[in-house]
């Protein structure tokens, strides 16, 4: 993976975002409600993207637009990352942990309390920057998979 500062590094402002990914500042702001990305926020609450977001912003619009999926359906991939294989959760963290214990949404869409990610960043967090791009997640599944 190509993560690297530069990749990782916010720089876009929401409408230079919207720019270079060809779609509206209203769309972006949906699929951030819908928790298929999260933006960096500065302390004024503008919202900046890195090139990191808008990858995986442009494999959300592949998914949307040329596999037909909804954004329901790509919440629930995103739900099916095991992150508390990839976080070696405990099983007391997994019986405490909304992400483990439930489906639909994707673990950094919920307030971890009383578990091993309550004090994390969920942005620099290995489970959403490694899925970052469409190719990873399948790829990611099968090395757990492989390693189980």
């Amino acid at each position: 993976m190509h993560h690297n500062k530069i990749y990782d590094q916010p720089r876009y402002t929401i409408s230079q975002a919207a720019d270079l990914l060809k779609i509206s500042i209203p769309t972006l702001r949906m699929y951030e409600k819908n928790f298929l990305f999260i933006p960096y926020q500065k302390e004024s609450r503008q919202r900046l993207f890195s090139e990191g977001d808008l990858t995986r912003i442009r494999c959300i619009r592949t998914a949307i637009n040329t596999k037909k999926f909804s954004i329901e359906a790509i919440k629930l991939i995103y739900s099916l990352i095991p992150c508390w294989d990839l976080k070696n959760c405990s099983a007391e963290d997994r019986s405490a942990c909304p992400a483990y214990n439930s489906h639909g949404f994707p673990c950094w869409s919920f307030k971890h309390e009383d578990n091993l990610c309550e004090l994390e960043n969920c942005r620099e967090c290995v489970v959403y920057k490694e899925y970052s791009d469409c190719g990873k997640i399948k790829t990611g599944i099968q090395k757990i998979s492989e390693s189980v």
